[in-house]
């Protein structure tokens, strides 16, 4: 069975079959693809065995980074917690798999790596990565029933001084709304010793998107103390950044954007809500998505790699950069990670 190559920026058939197959998601889509190659230039392909002029019935999708710092690899997705192959049946799999596999082993590229949320054990070959956390809050039972699964003393509690206090809430895409939630990502990032992805990278997401992202701000005497950016893609709303002012941390501002996040879903028609990846040593956050009933599920990254002995692992810095990230000035810090972010996807 032939496997072709397509650009799903410019083929329509890529985005109709993400409007139909079950198992995509926003990461699939055409906006996420367009703010991924306009912010850091890489080039998004997708292997299918459909040929040309005929619908597509499976597509696996990538973006080929070209790296002089980490090398040439194709990704699936930079960025994205997650992004499952779009498959139909096992003689589509089969030659899409060999001919990734022997993609990687040409050597043209330094790996070919898959970020599926289901276990493909059919991968021969392929090197995994330490498992990390993929966490789903089911929407489908009443509001109070979602609420009252919550945990009371991290979560519900908190939600309703938040409420009580008067924490000022505003939801949209505005730039402004997008600046009061960069400024809070930063001290986020600064906080946790990283730095932030660039700003046109929020800024991409939010013009290719549009209404499908929500930028969600709380604030205390017109001060912003927390922020939380969600993307919708069909009936699953997707929690991808969370950011806030530790000073103000007793506030129960967060929980009340999430809680926030959660009712209008809801009322919107969302069943699901993808609270994405966590990693398995970062029991705070693990702790964070599983209070709010959000379940749990094993997410491994998959690879083919040149390199016989290459071990996948996740990006790491080491403790001096750290140190450094955490005192640098915050125009220095912004442009460290406006370079970084363009080679580490």
């Amino acid at each position: 069975m032939k496997v072709y190559t397509i650009d799903p920026l410019r083929d329509a058939r890529w985005e109709e079959l993400v409007g139909r197959h079950e198992s995509s998601s926003v990461f699939h889509s055409v906006p996420w693809l367009e703010a991924i190659r306009r912010t850091y230039g890489y080039t998004p392909v997708v292997y299918t065995t459909s040929p040309p002029s005929v619908p597509l019935s499976n597509g696996v999708v990538f973006c080929q980074i070209r790296s002089w710092l980490t090398g040439r690899r194709m990704v699936s997705l930079p960025f994205s917690d997650h992004c499952e192959p779009l498959l139909d049946g096992p003689d589509g799999t089969a030659a899409i798999v060999e001919e990734l596999r022997k993609t990687a082993e040409a050597g043209k590229w330094k790996y070919v790596e898959l970020r599926p949320t289901s276990e493909m054990s059919s991968l021969e070959g392929t090197i995994k990565s330490p498992f990390c956390y993929l966490h789903m809050l089911d929407l489908s039972p009443t509001e109070a029933e979602i609420f009252r699964r919550t945990h009371k003393t991290s979560i519900q509690q908190r939600v309703r001084r938040a409420e009580r206090d008067g924490i000022e809430y505003e939801s949209g895409n505005s730039e402004r709304l997008l600046q009061e939630f960069y400024r809070l990502l930063m001290l986020t990032r600064r906080r946790h010793q990283i730095p932030p992805q660039p700003i046109e990278w929020f800024r991409n997401l939010t013009e290719s998107l549009g209404n499908r992202l929500q930028i969600r701000v709380a604030s205390q005497k017109g001060i912003g103390i927390a922020s939380i950016m969600t993307l919708l893609h069909r009936d699953v709303l997707v929690y991808k950044y969370g950011c806030s002012d530790e000073r103000f941390s007793s506030a129960g501002a967060t929980p009340f954007l999430m809680w926030k996040a959660i009712v209008e879903a809801k009322a919107a028609g969302a069943t699901r809500m993808d609270f994405g990846r966590s990693d398995a040593d970062n029991q705070g956050l693990v702790e964070f998505k599983t209070r709010w009933g959000a379940v749990p599920s094993q997410l491994t990254y998959v690879r083919w790699s040149r390199g016989k002995g290459e071990q996948a692992t996740a990006h790491s810095s080491s403790g001096i950069l750290k140190r450094l990230f955490a005192v640098m000035p915050d125009s220095l810090l912004q442009t460290t990670g406006r370079i970084l972010y363009r080679h580490v996807g």
